[in-house]
């Protein structure tokens, strides 16, 4: 079993309502961490059976004085920021299509959600980060899906994933010197809400012998990825895209 210690610190975890987020938030405070949850939706039992190690906030992220208010809130709750895990994002199948097709207003909002809200939590955290004095870590959540094409396609999906990771790559140079570290995962196919297209068993089965390892990813394995990446044990790695797919990019 992986087992990781985060006692004493605090970390901001985006998109903790349900999914990667939620596992990601409830695995660091397992590992004797505190957590700002930010979600736009209502706190989950899993979270909220914490007590006092979590600091839940309801709200849109793309607010930017609303993402502020909440990781103030939560650094002065806790009297340090050690890290940041950007999870939220959205991806919307019907909506979010070809750019040759698709209403760019749904572009902009793509955009908004998966790429602006990034910014507004790293311009927000980093200061509180930076405090401590000891470096600290911010991981980015992105897609296996941006290095390659789909015969779906989800254009503004892909390309805010992207520059999520051309952003990470960015705030990873920048904020060297401070010894704080940015990283971003990129999942394969995982099981989480907003998968609810895999609604039969036979559709799980035929995901899952697509991946070379035959099975299809959980909240667990991005969770064990990001805590990996936010702990001293990834001291010594910054600016890299991780792939956590069972092996999918090879095929």
């Amino acid at each position: 079993m992986i087992t990781f210690d985060f006692s004493g610190m605090h970390a901001v975890v985006t998109g903790a309502g349900g999914g990667m987020g939620e596992e990601i938030a409830r695995q660091y405070m397992m590992s004797g961490g505190s957590v700002t949850a930010i979600d736009v939706k209502p706190c989950p039992d899993s979270l909220a059976a914490f007590g006092d190690k979590l600091n839940y906030a309801v709200g849109d992220l793309t607010d930017a004085a609303f993402v502020t208010r909440s990781i103030d809130e939560g650094a002065r709750k806790f009297g340090r920021l050690d890290h940041l895990a950007n999870v939220a994002g959205v991806l919307w199948f019907g909506r979010d299509k070809s750019l040759f097709d698709m209403d760019m207003e749904t572009w902009d909002k793509v955009f908004d959600i998966n790429l602006k809200s990034m910014v507004h939590t790293i311009r927000a955290a980093t200061p509180h980060i930076r405090k401590g004095g000891n470096g600290g870590a911010i991981v980015n959540f992105s897609t296996i899906q941006w290095m390659r094409g789909d015969r779906a396609p989800q254009d503004a999906y892909q390309a805010s994933k992207a520059a999520v990771c051309a952003m990470s790559k960015s705030v990873a140079m920048q904020l060297a010197e401070d010894g704080i570290r940015s990283n971003s995962i990129c999942p394969g196919a995982t099981v989480t809400p907003l998968q609810a297209r895999w609604d039969s068993q036979e559709k799980l089965q035929n995901v899952a012998n697509y991946v070379p390892l035959k099975k299809i990813g959980t909240p667990r394995d991005m969770a064990n990825a990001t805590l990996f990446l936010l702990s001293d044990g990834a001291g010594y790695i910054t600016g890299i895209d991780l792939a956590v797919d069972g092996g999918a990019l090879m095929l």
